[in-house]
């Protein structure tokens, strides 16, 4: 029967007793017959022995994966299976267990280190990088990552926190030098991250390393002190120029609606004043019209009417006398030159339109 190494409990034949079986064999071959007994004690001291190396066995047999790792059991140097957590068996001395965190979040650090104080010193031949057009930048960002296969992260590579920095320092090389100074210092931060984090799990895809990257997140972004004020001067000059874009596009998106809609008022003035024009022409064409119509039907009853309507509208603004016939024969006409010579009362003027 074969042992289940899933199932540590099992009754089944155990590696663990081959081993032991094994061991007695090579011990009577070592010693002729009764040897070993005679080197023995006997009795109650014989017991205690078989006792403590039973103990011993079991104490090296027996290991406890936690639940943050992963037990990775090796034979004679070699990985030959991974657990999970929990407790599992081993047969001692030919198997040893390496247990790596498979739950910790790892840090790499590129472009600066962190001090035992907490201090942050960059390390300038990590952080220079040479953007597409040109420019320089010093770049300080953080790798994060967690352990996907134990067998390939403890056995491929051979010192694994190093070779994702060297791996993170390259690819960041290679995607800022594909952008622009302006989208790495302002709003390409985001695009720069996602792009280097793809390209780095290629490459240690490739490695086989076992590793999985969590996140990449940029800590700085400047340019070299050397040009630092330089830099800085250029961006103000730039956020000047965009305010005063802003402020102009404002005015304009202010002046130009309400000189549209000043326009649109007047063509309407315009076109209402033109149609109550146009109205009244064509009412007093009808109007006339109709007249001329009546009038060609009896002329003189319309002329008396026309005269004594336009009578009508001018006398109540003369000033007159009416006299009858008969007494005005006896009167002397007068006419008074005075009041003909003074000049005409002026109409009331109108208040000007605020």
């Amino acid at each position: 029967m074969v042992w289940d190494p899933k199932d540590p409990w099992s009754k089944k034949q155990d590696p663990l007793e081959d081993a032991l079986k094994q061991a007695q064999e090579q011990l009577k071959n070592l010693f002729p017959a009764g040897g070993l007994k005679n080197l023995l004690p006997s009795g109650g001291a014989m017991n205690l022995i078989v006792a403590a190396v039973l103990i011993f066995t079991v104490w090296q047999s027996v290991f406890i994966v936690a639940p943050d790792e992963e037990g990775v059991v090796k034979r004679f140097g070699t990985p030959v299976r991974t657990v999970e957590p929990g407790p599992h068996f081993k047969i001692p001395i030919i198997e040893s267990v390496l247990q790596p965190k498979v739950a910790k979040l790892h840090r790499v650090e590129v472009g600066f280190r962190t001090n035992q104080q907490g201090r942050q010193q960059m390390v300038p031949q990590e952080a220079l990088m040479l953007t597409g057009d040109m420019n320089i930048l010093a770049i300080e960002f953080i790798v994060q990552y967690k352990i996907k296969e134990s067998s390939e992260y403890l056995f491929n590579v051979a010192d694994i926190h190093e070779t994702i920095g060297k791996a993170a320092e390259a690819s960041m090389r290679e995607v800022v030098g594909k952008s622009k100074i302006d989208e790495a210092l302002t709003t390409g931060k985001a695009d720069i991250q996602q792009s280097m984090m793809v390209l780095l799990q290629s490459i240690l895809d490739d490695y086989h390393a076992g590793v999985q990257v969590a996140a990449v997140q940029l800590q700085d972004v400047d340019p070299p002190e050397a040009v630092a004020a330089a830099f800085k001067d250029v961006t103000n000059a730039k956020e000047d120029r965009e305010k005063l874009i802003n402020q102009a596009q404002g005015y304009r998106n202010d002046i130009i609606p309400r000189a549209k809609g000043e326009a649109a008022e007047l063509v309407n003035r315009a076109k209402g004043f033109a149609q109550a024009r146009l109205n009244r022409a064509q009412g007093e064409s009808n109007r006339f019209l109709a007249t001329l119509k009546e009038y060609n039907q009896a002329k003189d009853v319309i002329s008396k009417r026309i005269y004594i309507e336009t009578m009508e509208e001018i006398l109540p603004n003369v000033d007159k006398v009416i006299i009858d016939g008969k007494g005005g024969e006896r009167l002397l006409p007068y006419l008074p030159l005075d009041r003909l010579s003074k000049p005409a009362p002026k109409p009331a003027t109108e208040e000007p339109k605020p």
